[in-house]
């Protein structure tokens, strides 16, 4: 049995299909792992979110920035936007099966057997494991509940911005959501910067990588995020993976098989749909 990591899909069913069958996937031996953002943007989230869907137990995926403003135009709280390219997916006959099938998936995955932590943006320096597991628990009971869409109405936002024990209701449901699926920069406090989505380098200081600063994660683990498509894979340290290669936006879809760390990248099919202007976040 193999693991396959692959970054974020958003909606590049063939690209997907063609980085599987470079490995020969098989999902009755083989597993794989979705760092989030399966939908929005690319041609075919409705494709995508079918064929994960009918892998069962074979897929183990978080949910991104982009899939959570799915549910909220699902929900009819946020805009359905063209360039999100949704329409097909909420049109469908099976789509309400596929949304509610969507946001009963988790924002956060732990294996402590493999040592492998994946979560769409990553894991905030604030949170040790056992934290950012009851955090994401949290966010996970109350979109799979009835109320979810007072959560979603309530997780546009930037603040709160630091995390506290203290936190609680929406507030503390708001920061658990940035962390795991929005952020990229922190304070050196670890307090989260939900303004600046410059590339690294570019950056103001005292803004550094939330995978620049001390983390309270067990070292023993891996962290593998996506969400960060202009990292282009490159510029982590010893530990921290991200996988987000832009596949959306003319860029490639990338796939690390973790037992022997071998990457494998597909490059899209629409490298010139775009000029590099576009704007790779959903909220």
């Amino acid at each position: 049995m193999s693991t396959y990591l692959i970054g974020d899909v958003h909606g590049c069913f063939d690209e997907l299909q063609s980085l599987l069958a470079q490995v020969n996937f098989d999902p009755l031996h083989d597993q794989l792992w979705l760092t989030g953002d399966l939908v929005a943007r690319g041609p075919d989230s409705l494709k995508v979110l079918r064929y994960v869907r009918s892998l069962g137990t074979a897929v183990r995926m978080v949910l991104g920035n982009h899939d959570l403003h799915l549910l909220a135009v699902y929900a009819g709280i946020s805009r359905n936007k063209p360039k999100d390219r949704i329409t097909p997916l909420l049109e469908a006959p099976d789509g309400d099966e596929l949304v509610n099938w969507l946001r009963r998936q988790p924002v956060l995955q732990v294996d402590n057997e493999r040592k492998l932590i994946m979560g769409h943006a990553g894991i905030t320096p604030q949170w040790d494991i056992e934290t950012a597991q009851m955090c994401a628990r949290e966010v996970e009971a109350v979109l799979s509940s009835d109320s979810y869409p007072l959560f979603l109405d309530s997780m546009y936002g930037d603040m709160p911005n630091n995390w506290s024990s203290e936190l609680s209701g929406l507030s503390r449901l708001r920061f658990s959501t940035n962390a795991l699926t929005r952020m990229r920069y922190c304070f050196p406090n670890g307090q989260l910067d939900m303004i600046c989505k410059d590339a690294p380098g570019e950056a103001s200081a005292p803004l550094k990588p939330w995978f620049d600063l001390p983390r309270l994660v067990d070292p023993e683990f891996t962290i593998v995020f996506g969400h960060w498509a202009s990292l282009e894979g490159k510029g982590t340290p010893a530990g921290i993976i991200g996988l987000d290669t832009g596949c959306c936006w003319g860029g490639d879809l990338t796939m690390l098989r973790w037992e022997d760390k071998q990457y494998f990248t597909q490059p899209s099919n629409h490298r010139d749909m775009f000029d590099g202007t576009e704007s790779q976040t959903a909220f």
